[in-house]
């Protein structure tokens, strides 16, 4: 059985009574290049533990376990059981893990599944779920990189630069914990059911520490979010209705004295530039305590 061959799937598919669901957003691969690649630019080796969301029925899985260590599948859909427990037997570095992923402790997972392997994480994206998981990925800290198959649109969005129209709060975010590249897209014929975007793959090779230190995460974020929460507003009125506790002259001086111009925008800040209004809040809210 080839797993990317569109008739080998649809029989399969029938024969365990499978149905698409809508909802999770689930297209698979009728191009064998397609998997094939996207494992080789995961760079892995014997030596990886891989983490790969979402499966499917299997494709990638299998190209996966082919160049890593072990692999380590979660999928939502129990429906898939019989058929993962087909197109992967055999497969004796798989496991599969029928779990949520927003809902799974995936550093612990990682932990418990791979011990001191290098770890990497691998997924074909649904696109109504692509920033939280992501997300949830980086913020996990425990992975050398993620390459994901995304909608095109969003990968130019985490690749953006400041003052771009495709630069957002998620691009600050992803770009703060790994470094995004751009590696190939893949169109709409490359599926089953065909989607009507194209596809991009992206890998994220995580950062070891973030590019610019901080007094707080947890304000420097805040702060990023506020500043991209209605386009085209002035930094200061983003951050007022951000930062509700002070008031409007603090906050102005909170900018000036970082070095920018009151009527600054936030969609033409960096990071380094987030950083220092952060910081500068951070250094008010603690002077006065």
């Amino acid at each position: 059985m080839k797993l990317t061959d569109i008739n080998d799937i649809k029989k399969l598919l029938s024969e365990e009574g499978f149905r698409f669901s809508k909802s999770m957003g689930q297209n698979f691969l009728t191009a064998a290049w397609v998997p094939e690649r996207i494992a080789e630019e995961a760079n892995l080796d014997a030596g990886t533990g891989v983490l790969e969301i979402g499966p499917g029925i299997g494709c990638l899985t299998e190209q996966l376990s082919m160049r890593a260590g072990k692999v380590l599948a979660l999928e939502l859909d129990r429906s898939l059981k019989p058929v993962l427990k087909r197109t992967l037997s055999g497969r004796d570095n798989v496991e599969i893990v029928f779990a949520d992923a927003m809902k799974t402790d995936i550093p612990a997972l990682c932990l418990d599944r791979f011990g001191e392997m290098r770890r990497c994480a691998c997924a074909n994206l649904p696109y109504n779920i692509t920033s939280p998981i992501i997300t949830t990925l980086l913020e996990a800290r425990c992975f050398d990189s993620v390459t994901v198959m995304i909608q095109r649109e969003v990968a130019r969005r985490i690749c953006a630069r400041p003052g771009t129209a495709d630069y957002s709060s998620f691009s600050v975010l992803v770009q703060w914990y790994a470094e995004p590249k751009m590696l190939f897209d893949v169109g709409p014929e490359c599926f089953i059911p065909q989607p009507k975007v194209t596809s991009t793959v992206l890998r994220l090779d995580c950062r070891k520490e973030p590019p610019v230190s901080v007094k707080s995460e947890r304000i420097f974020f805040r702060t990023v979010r506020g500043a991209f929460a209605v386009r085209r507003k002035t930094l200061l009125n983003a951050l007022s209705s951000a930062f509700g506790e002070l008031n409007k002259d603090e906050l102005r001086n909170i900018i000036v004295s970082c070095g920018f111009d009151e009527k600054i925008r936030g969609e033409t800040l960096g990071i380094g530039d987030f950083a220092k209004i952060s910081d500068g809040i951070w250094h008010y809210f603690n002077k006065n305590l």
